[in-house]
């Protein structure tokens, strides 16, 4: 269905589709390789309305596996130094992601990225914020696991050092076993990217007070405020279902009734250093992949699911607040006055279309900001099936109340 994005080097995915200057939109009427419907082995617990996530072949879903992926995820002994683990920087009273600008890895080196919230992350069609070639959640934790530009995890050359502390280890090697029945020997590399993909896919929110107002009958459950933003949310003034649309609030989805794939990525006049356009060194999105110049800071637009909890906002977290946010898009376009970034973004000849700018007022931007909070799912924040096994996790204070 026309153009195809080339799988280059790195992590990152084929398919067809449309291509404007603003964004990417990659669709395919064929199921991808790596995808079929849910194992029935495995029974999900979706909030009403939801579709049951697709499946990879190569990992069908088991408790068991979950189990495994729950302590993988929150164990420190996962780094090479045992100082860091996934939970480090996806926590769950931060919506599954950290509250920093950019994080730190194991070694402590600098991550260009903001740390992305897992929020239904089993419902991307795509991962990270600019890779259009990573499309399944095992090849998504290799990535932190192996990576060695940023250095997370720290993996390479360490790996049967890591995976002997969990060899030595007779509650690993039982939950190893039990998770991967079939295999002679369990604790592997791609057992552990397994487990964990199997545990971030049960991370699905759905019950939030938008959802009980939308998909479960309850009229009275959003404020008339909420109410009030989320008819400015759909509007064609403000544009923000464009990019944030459908039950997952964000346009790159797939679901085990997808009959198509599609994958889309923006440039929403962050930067436009010196007028050309350009984005900072380490932060070229989609650029980095096709070397298209239209392609120059197109990212991914993430869920909008619990964003109260997952500021600072953008891929790389140089947005505070979601009034900032607000403030942002009703400009068209952040204007960078002076510094290495200086440029008006309202001007990048990359943009999206959508950014093009709205008057808002003061209570209507209150009436927005409500609406985005009550995507904000605690019954989701607060599931004990979520929590760090160990203890180290603090929940959110919400849950304690």
């Amino acid at each position: 269905m026309g153009v195809q994005v080339l799988n280059l080097s790195g992590c990152q995915s084929d398919s067809g589709g449309e291509e404007t200057s603003s964004s990417i939109a990659v669709t395919s009427s064929a199921p991808t390789a790596t995808t079929t419907v849910t194992a029935t082995s495995y029974s999900w617990q979706l909030p009403p309305g939801f579709p049951t996530p697709a499946v990879p072949e190569d990992n069908p879903m088991s408790e068991k596996k979950v189990k495994l992926g729950r302590h993988l995820f929150y164990d420190t002994r996962i780094s090479a130094n045992n100082t860091f683990s996934c939970g480090t920087c996806h926590q769950p009273a931060m919506g599954f992601s950290d509250g920093k600008v950019t994080p730190n890895g194991s070694t402590g080196e600098v991550h260009p990225r903001n740390s992305m919230s897992l929020t239904n992350v089993t419902y991307n069609s795509v991962f990270n914020w600019a890779n259009p070639n990573l499309k399944t959640l095992v090849a998504q934790a290799l990535v932190p696991m192996f990576g060695e530009s940023p250095i997370e995890l720290n993996w390479s050359g360490h790996e049967e050092e890591i995976l002997d502390r969990f060899r030595y280890d007779a509650v690993y090697r039982e939950l190893f076993t039990q998770a991967f029945p079939d295999s002679a020997e369990p604790i592997t590399d791609m057992n552990v990217a397994k487990a964990m993909a199997a545990f971030v896919s049960t991370f699905i929110s759905g019950n939030s007070v938008a959802d009980k107002s939308t998909y479960q009958g309850d009229t009275t459950a959003m404020s008339e405020s909420a109410k009030r933003g989320r008819e400015l949310f759909f509007s064609e003034r403000l544009e923000c279902f464009h990019c944030h649309g459908g039950f997952n609030f964000t346009q790159s989805t797939t679901h085990d009734k997808s009959v198509f794939t599609e994958i889309e990525f923006h440039n929403n006049g962050l930067y436009n250093i010196g007028g050309t356009g350009a984005y900072p060194l380490d932060n070229h999105g989609l650029w980095e992949f096709t070397f298209k110049p239209e392609d120059m800071g197109r990212f991914r637009a993430p869920t909008l699911r619990n964003i109260e909890l997952t500021a600072p906002y953008m891929h790389d977290g140089s947005i505070a607040t979601l009034e900032e946010v607000i403030d942002h898009y009703a400009r068209g376009g952040r204007l960078i006055s002076t510094g290495t970034f200086a440029g008006d973004g309202a001007k990048n000849p990359f943009k999206s279309e959508f950014i093009v700018g709205f008057m808002i007022t003061a209570e209507e931007k209150t009436d927005l900001i409500n609406f985005l909070k009550s995507l904000t799912d605690w019954e989701f924040i607060c599931d004990e099936r979520f929590s760090d096994p160990f203890g180290n996790q603090l929940p959110h204070p919400h849950c304690l109340q």
